[in-house]
């Protein structure tokens, strides 16, 4: 078999002789990651419509930990409406949301500015006053605590009325979605530009692209004939990205100060369940290569190409619109492949025969810290740019959350070691800062360093997490210690 092919290792940190402690730049940005929808009081948008439907008809259900069953969220159905509306109750406790991260020595926050809570309805041909008033609250509290602002434009939600066909297309197809996408964006930067100095076009648009319209688990729920039929949706979140960028650095010429423009994009090693099966590993390989390096690769090129989609697409103005690399990193899946029919396969989230070894988290999903490693890597020897990782967390409901606590050390761990193969990586932000509702799998996924207490009016307590964060940001870094303590998995 090649070598060049995939294969799985065991191993699930890599090898290092290098004594710590383990030190970061003093510039070196720490912080943690939200999203308007996730914690946020809900909107007039596709995932509140989307929810609506879910109560209506009382779909709840996952084929299994961590996997959705498409046009269901799950457990919904156990939460109160105020809680469904509220998400976090974010809206009311902003200044102390935010006046927490700084006490524990975050530096930076990032957000998403919700497009449906600035454009609620097309007759908005200029952002709502209450919504402006909404993220001049965020950005004030930040300057407060002496955090950066990382803003993202896009992540994953869009006006309900986006929605309604115009040409027989909705959504990001319609001809007029750049039109109002580009108003936006403008309105974005005309009143928070000057607070903007690292801007997040799209966050993950591949998981958008696959869940929303080939899974069928996210808005719009589609399930298309193929990868193929992704190409309009892929190519236009490339158009937004492109507008976006050169929509960033027109205010920032203006304005006389910089900004730094990239997208999040979601990683994940794809390994071979079956190291002896050749399918297995090619299609791994181009799996790999599809949901990670296509949309990256086109914005450095200026050329969509993918062999999964079958598609070479100039996108004008595309070519070189990216600042920094920004990389979302959650762990290993595993790819089992079919003879009989090469285009169906599987993807594990664990391998049940090793899961042990694997050490999935309440979600079910892989930890592999090595995997974070040979991302970085990759980043930097494809694209040569700064690289910010702008999620990376798990699943872990426990006080004394020591899955997190592991996982933490771990994986900045390797963030180290890349650093010191050449990977220019300038910040890290953990997802997320307080429990959110995660999508899919709704309320019961648990990601925050703080806890939100649902049923009791959304009373916050950090976690122990939350502690070893904030040493380690004091620290800038792991000492020997901490190594010790938070080592490989027992």
């Amino acid at each position: 078999m090649s070598p060049l092919l995939p294969s799985r290792c065991g191993v699930a940190r890599s090898a290092n002789r290098e004594p710590p402690p383990y030190r970061f730049p003093a510039d070196f940005l720490w912080g943690t990651a939200t999203a308007a929808y996730q914690i946020e009081g809900t909107q007039n948008d596709d995932w509140a419509a989307f929810e609506q439907d879910v109560i209506q008809h009382r779909r709840f259900e996952q084929l299994a930990p961590g996997k959705p069953r498409p046009g269901h969220i799950h457990r919904l159905g156990d939460y109160s409406e105020e809680i469904r509306q509220k998400k976090t109750d974010f809206d009311s406790r902003i200044e102390d949301d935010l006046a927490m991260a700084a006490a524990m020595g975050h530096q930076a926050y990032r957000f998403s500015i919700s497009w449906a809570r600035l454009f609620p309805s097309p007759a908005h041909t200029e952002p709502d006053p209450a919504g402006l008033a909404y993220y001049q609250r965020i950005f004030a509290a930040l300057a407060r605590g002496r955090m950066t602002a990382v803003v993202t434009l896009f992540h994953f939600t869009s006006p309900a009325w986006l929605w309604q066909e115009r040409a027989g297309r909705r959504g990001w197809e319609r001809p007029d979605a750049l039109f109002h996408w580009e108003r936006f964006v403008r309105a974005v930067l005309h009143h928070f530009g000057e607070h903007m100095p690292i801007v997040c076009t799209l966050n993950e648009p591949m998981v958008y692209a696959y869940a929303g319209y080939l899974d069928g688990t996210f808005p719009p729920l589609e399930k298309r004939s193929g990868p193929k039929e992704l190409v309009p949706v892929v190519a236009q979140l490339l158009r937004a990205h492109a507008l976006s960028y050169r929509l960033l650095k027109e205010d920032a010429a203006r304005r006389g100060k910089p900004v730094s423009v990239g997208i999040a994009q979601h990683v994940r090693t794809f390994a071979p369940l079956r190291n002896h099966n050749p399918l297995d590993r090619v299609t791994a390989m181009l799996i790999e290569q599809a949901f990670v390096w296509d949309f990256l690769d086109a914005i450095h090129s200026g050329v969509l190409r993918s062999k999964v989609m079958n598609v070479e697409l100039a996108i004008p103005g595309l070519s070189g619109t990216q600042d920094f690399v920004g990389l979302n990193y959650y762990g290993r899946f595993y790819v089992k492949s079919s003879w009989r029919n090469p285009t169906k396969f599987e993807v594990l989230m664990h391998d049940p025969a090793q899961a042990g070894s694997d050490r999935p988290n309440e979600l079910g999903w892989a930890s592999y810290p090595q995997g974070f490693q040979e991302a970085l890597c990759e980043a930097h020897n494809r694209y040569y740019l700064p690289i910010y990782v702008l999620e990376n967390g798990t699943a872990d409901s426990k006080d004394n959350d020591v899955d997190r606590q592991r996982l933490l050390v771990e994986h900045l761990r390797e963030l180290y070691l890349a650093r010191l193969q050449g990977a220019d990586v300038r910040g890290y932000f953990h997802w997320s800062l307080i429990d959110n509702f995660e999508w899919a799998e709704g309320f019961t996924a648990r990601f925050g360093l703080i806890k939100v207490d649902y049923q009791n009016n959304f009373q916050r307590a950090p976690r122990a997490s939350a502690a070893l964060y904030t040493r380690i940001i004091e620290q800038s870094g792991l000492d020997s210690e901490l190594l010790e303590q938070f080592g490989p998995w027992p």
